[in-house]
């Protein structure tokens, strides 16, 4: 079953149409919730920077926020979902293939929910990740449609045996191509600044809200590849990965090449939040 416009259907009756600003613009944004216990965790969060998001490629909802989390809640209820991840997204809607906005088009909604276990083995014992350009727009911060820039750093990772990529802009490390990246050194927590070349991840924020309460130093400041590879701790975030070490970058171990204290730290807290 899937959520499609403001109704629950089964998936064999989705149609969608060709000319869908989705399918032939990528014309649309979209979120990805995760679900613990038949509960959506941070949904508000989640909900505002889908509206955010798509406020910024000025594309209006077909209906109120409040309306859209009922009808999560319907979906999840229909499905059953427990465990797993709530898919969500957003088109500009059907109209004559043309670049221009459509005088006449109403946007589509449609989520759907997938059940799936937490990377438990993951986060245990660390992955590995390699290091790509970031040759994205410069709009990171809106969680678009437009993915395959990402696509093909997660394609490199995935040739070198490897399950993330870690974005480099002009010498600066971004953010992974589905994840916010922090290092530790010295005990003290960075990341990326929340700007137009990142995404504003909501595991990243809880996550630095946790160093907060632990009294970790943190810093939202911005690092090079240099200071990536000479870490005590490597670890990234996502709404899938929750807090997830990175032990190992272009074949290069970081730090001692388990995961860290800093790192194992913050699991620990996100998982009693979790919990």
């Amino acid at each position: 079953m899937l959520l499609y416009d403001n109704r629950i259907i089964e998936r064999e009756q989705a149609r969608i149409d060709v000319e869908d600003r989705a399918y032939q613009f990528g014309d649309g944004v979209y979120e990805v919730i995760r679900v613990y216990g038949g509960q959506p965790f941070h949904l508000k969060e989640h909900l505002d920077r889908f509206q955010r998001s798509a406020r910024e490629v000025r594309l209006s909802l077909p209906y109120p926020l409040e309306q859209l989390e009922e009808h999560l809640f319907e979906l999840m209820r229909r499905t059953g979902l427990q465990e797993g991840n709530l898919y969500l997204q957003v088109s500009r809607g059907t109209a004559p293939r043309t670049h221009a906005f459509p005088a006449q088009a109403r946007p589509l909604i449609i989520a759907y929910t997938q059940p799936s276990a937490r990377p438990l083995k993951e986060q245990n014992q660390g992955i590995c990740a390699v290091t790509t350009e970031d040759i994205r727009w410069l709009r990171c911060d809106i969680k678009s449609l437009n993915l395959l820039g990402a696509v093909l750093a997660k394609q490199k990772a995935a040739d070198q045996g490897c399950q993330e990529a870690i974005l480099i802009r002009d010498g600066i490390v971004t953010e992974g191509s589905s994840t916010n990246i922090f290092i530790v050194k010295d005990g003290t927590v960075w990341t990326h600044p929340a700007d137009h070349l990142i995404l504003h991840g909501i595991t990243r924020d809880i996550t630095l809200q946790l160093a907060a309460v632990l009294q970790i130093s943190a810093r939202t400041e911005a690092f090079d590849s240099a200071a990536l590879f000479d870490a005590d701790e490597c670890f990234m975030t996502s709404t899938t990965m929750e807090i997830c070490p990175i032990i190992k970058v272009d074949g290069q171990t970081i730090g001692t090449g388990s995961p860290g204290p800093v790192t194992r730290r913050l699991q620990e807290a996100f998982q009693k939040l979790i919990s």
